[in-house]
């Protein structure tokens, strides 16, 4: 349930801050006075789009907030549990939009994904637009609505997955298939290329290694002098770095006898002394290593030479010459082995094939158990909003896909099912239309052909009822579902909306009597000026208010005694 709503800096709203109940709640006012908008507002915290349009003008940023109780909706608190976040009785989501048309999102404070933000507010609220009963006037958005009514959003995810990995596959294969040629033609080339850079053996780090002694053979001589000579300063020289080493180590001992405080310095002495002889020792033997050897820096440079044509000619880096060869390996192991590889993914894509044959074909069983459902409640919901001989059918269709042979030239995305290749979409094979016949000795046809506004809306808010009693939808919100539709039919509508109430919180903007009488809680919109600038506020109406309310809706601004009766009337209050 939505248990409060505020809105800031949204449009022509400046602040708004109410509270709302169980049952019906209702929105009544002048046309653009706002409605639309505290419903539009609404949808930002539920996920929808947002643009830096709506930001009114002047401020930083707009920002909606809502507090849903989440009493039984253990779905909702899985999914916030699933994100770590803690559950509590109440949820908080705020959504900001900067007038650089920034947006972000925040559940119970802590900032969200816009797409985690969308899947937890289709479980929260259902809101029907103004013109989203239009969508009943395209076919292809009939399926979902199906889906929505037997719970089958999990199974057709799976069928999702099962097809993505169905196309990933076939392309792979259709790839394949338009390579073979390529492939033959250059298997030759492959091989001359494999041979040329084997022929040479390249080795990751290899030419690090070969620079590093190349630098070493090349300056011999020099290393050989430098180190002789260093070994002379160090330990064989006339006052050679050692030999004075010693005799300042005897004379600290002999310090350190007389006053102990030099006993640390006499060891550090003799610590120099054993470094010092140790290095002297290194150099005495990398002097007698020293290679004079010029065959070998011969061959060192013909080696890196090799190298440099290679790379040169094969991607510039040793690196880039192994990931060239490597990719020439595998295009020869293709090519040799075309045969096989066609036939590995041809298997696995008919796997993938008869896996989504399968999810589609249980997708298309469920579909018809549901829609046999739907349609008798539906008949029975359109009979209490005054379309009394309705008929009302769902029709679904597949698609056979044309040609019969394995190579006619189609994608690939096909099933099996009764002997016949059906094509497939993101739901399976079915296509769903919905049929209506609304008079007597009519024959049913497309709704899309038929229907009329206030029908449109009526098959909507049917569709919705049935919806709803899966419990799947705490919150629904109709913006002007009566479009359409006035007098007996409009008390009809509004008992329905009023049945819905008793399940669910339901929020209905209107312009009927007959409908806003029976509000659990009445809301007006209006619009006022506020220092020089034209806002929308919204008031909670007490009784008396609600009553005047509904009298203006059904004679106009000009409330007469006679209209106050008559409004206390549809709404079934005693006159006192």
């Amino acid at each position: 349930m939505l248990k409060s709503l505020s809105i800031k800096n949204y449009a022509l709203i400046d602040r708004l801050e109410t509270e709302f109940g169980n049952g019906l709640v209702i929105l009544t006012g002048e046309t653009g006075a706002g409605k639309s908008i505290i419903v539009d507002a609404l949808g930002l915290i539920i996920g929808e789009r947002a643009s830096s349009e709506v930001v009114r003008s002047g401020t930083d940023k707009a920002v909606v907030e809502g507090v849903f109780s989440l009493s039984g909706n253990s779905t909702v608190r899985e999914m916030l549990r699933d994100r770590g976040v803690e559950c509590r009785e109440e949820l908080i989501v705020r959504r900001e939009v900067s007038a650089k048309g920034q947006s972000r999102a925040f559940v119970d404070d802590s900032p969200v994904p816009l797409a985690f933000l969308k899947q937890v507010g289709e479980l929260l609220v259902d809101l029907h637009g103004q013109h989203e009963h239009q969508s009943l006037l395209r076919p292809e958005t009939h399926i979902k609505m199906l889906d929505d009514v037997g719970g089958l959003e999990t199974m057709v995810q799976e069928f999702r997955e099962a097809l993505d990995r169905m196309g990933r596959l076939s392309g792979e294969l259709a790839e394949l298939r338009l390579r073979e040629e390529q492939l033959r033609e250059k298997r030759e080339f492959y091989v001359f290329q494999l041979q040329e850079i084997d022929a040479i053996g390249p080795r990751e780090g290899e030419e690090e290694e070969l620079d590093s002694e190349l630098r070493v053979l090349e300056n011999a001589e020099r290393l050989f002098g430098a180190t002789a000579a260093l070994y002379e300063l160090l330990y064989e020289g006339d006052r050679s770095v050692r030999d004075q080493l010693v005799i300042a180590r005897n004379q600290l001992q002999d310090l350190a006898d007389i006053d102990g405080r030099f006993s640390d310095a006499a060891q550090e002495c003799g610590s120099a002394d054993a470094i010092v002889s140790e290095l002297a020792r290194f150099v005495q033997s990398y002097n007698a290593g020293v290679e004079f050897n010029p065959q070998k820096l011969e061959a060192l440079r013909e080696r890196l030479g090799r190298l440099s044509m290679v790379k040169k000619k094969y991607g510039g880096t040793i690196d880039e010459v192994l990931k060239r060869r490597s990719q020439f390996a595998r295009e020869l192991s293709l090519a040799d082995n075309f045969a096989e590889v066609l036939d590995r993914l041809e298997k696995e894509l008919e796997a993938a094939r008869t896996e989504c044959a399968a999810l589609a074909q249980r997708l298309s069983a469920k579909r018809h158990e549901v829609a046999r459902r739907v349609d008798g409640s539906v008949v029975q919901e359109l009979r209490k909003v005054g379309i009394q001989e309705a008929r009302f059918s769902t029709r679904i269709s597949q698609t056979e896909v044309p040609g019969s042979g394995r190579n006619d030239g189609i994608a690939g995305l096909y099933v099996t099912a009764g002997g016949k290749r059906l094509t497939l979409n993101e739901r399976g094979y079915d296509t769903v239309v919905f049929h209506i016949s609304t008079n007597r000795g009519e024959e049913e046809k497309p709704l899309v052909k038929v229907a009329s506004g206030g029908e449109v809306s009526r098959v909507m808010l049917a569709l919705k009822t049935i919806l709803a009693k899966s419990d799947r939808l705490p919150v629904l919100i109709f913006d002007e579902i009566d479009v359409g539709v006035s007098g007996r039919v409009a008390q009809a509508v509004g008992l329905s909306l009023k049945s819905l109430s008793q399940y669910h919180q339901v929020v209905a903007i209107t312009h009927l009597p007959q409908i806003a009488g029976l509000a659990d809680m009445h809301y007006r919109v209006f619009k006022e000026e506020r220092k020089g600038r034209t806002v929308t506020s919204l008031k909670k109406l007490s009784l008396t208010e609600q009553v005047e309310e509904v009298a203006k809706l059904m004679s106009g601004s000009h409330i007469t005694e006679a209209g106050l009766t008559g409004a206390r009337e549809l709404m079934g209050l005693d006159e006192k």
